[in-house]
């Protein structure tokens, strides 16, 4: 049994998720101060909507872990819904003790449980520990993911 307890993120969790968004390379060009009122104005927009989830891992009621799920419905395959997992990132003094692999696999299980018939990430293309991770997890990179930045 794991020491590790997965439920929805609140308001309160907001620092710990942008404190482990910002301890990266990449984050932390990208990331502010976490009492920057447009974080709790995300927050409350991801917390309204009923097909996304920001969900963080805790263990000994310390935050180490977040990710965000959204169930997107889709006309494709059928008439498929699939998920998207965005935002992976476990606190540095967790890292390679299984807790990222815990999340995920939770939010894989529950993406099947709200009916989904895939999950997709996507990972910066310099985070080649990520992918080796996420290949290990049974992910295979069979797309090419864009962007265009606003």
């Amino acid at each position: 049994m794991s020491d590790l307890e997965i439920r929805r993120a609140v308001l309160a969790d907001v620092p710990a998720i942008v404190a482990m968004l910002a301890d990266d390379p990449l984050g932390a060009t990208r990331e502010g101060d976490p009492a920057d009122p447009a974080y709790a104005q995300a927050f409350a927009q991801i917390d309204a909507d009923p097909q996304q989830l920001l969900a963080v891992a805790e263990r000994g009621g310390e935050v180490v872990g977040t990710l965000q799920l959204t169930v997107i419905p889709g006309l494709s395959r059928r008439g498929m819904r699939r998920a998207l997992i965005e935002a992976v990132r476990v606190r540095a003094n967790q890292r390679g003790h299984g807790t990222g692999r815990q999340l995920v696999q939770w939010a894989i299980d529950r993406a099947r449980a709200e009916g989904c018939g895939l999950v997709q990430l996507t990972t910066d293309r310099s985070r080649a520990d990520a992918h080796r991770f996420y290949e290990g997890l049974g992910f295979e990179g069979t797309h090419l993911g864009m962007k265009l930045a606003l």
